[in-house]
């Protein structure tokens, strides 16, 4: 969901794997040229979302990646298929009310650009959360906890997860 954290905590796993760190998002503003909210204004959701799969299916074919998707990106079944067949997917999961405080003041997120932005995560969350389920290998309540100690975690977990 977007403001769990995927960013933060993907860059700071990356560095304790010593693995490259990727973006979906930035991914697409670099190939476009524009930030999302234009490409939300211009093509609409859905074609944002093309750019998205796009670029997560360039991306999921290259090994040594921590990859952090846009929130939506569970939407689009052939994104659950990419990165549920290419390695291993880490849900981050934030209670819609967290979200919430964490995005309120964000003007860079277009699906909140609404009257009641708390409503619409709760409606996003209710879409998405199952999706999420569905795809995950590791899921994990990051709510609370500070992105190094959020990244441990993770590393331990894939650790054991990956142990021979």
């Amino acid at each position: 969901m977007m403001g769990a954290g995927k960013t933060s905590i993907g860059r700071q796993l990356a560095k304790r794997l010593q693995r490259r760190f990727v973006d979906v998002d930035h991914e697409v503003e670099a190939v476009t040229g524009v930030r999302i909210p234009v490409i939300f204004e211009i093509e609409g959701e859905a074609g944002f979302r093309d750019r998205e799969t796009q670029a997560i299916a360039e991306l999921t074919q290259q090994e040594g990646l921590v990859l952090a998707t846009g929130g939506g990106a569970v939407l689009r079944e052939e994104n659950r298929d990419a990165l549920k067949n290419t390695g291993i997917v880490i849900y981050l999961r934030v209670p819609p009310q967290t979200l919430y405080e964490r995005t309120r003041h964000d003007r860079n997120r277009p699906l909140l650009q609404v009257e009641n932005p708390l409503k619409r995560i709760e409606e996003l969350y209710a879409q998405r959360d199952p999706l999420y389920r569905e795809v995950a290998d590791i899921i994990i309540d990051s709510g609370n906890c500070s992105v190094v100690t959020l990244a441990r975690r993770l590393e331990e977990e894939l650790n054991t997860k990956c142990a021979p």
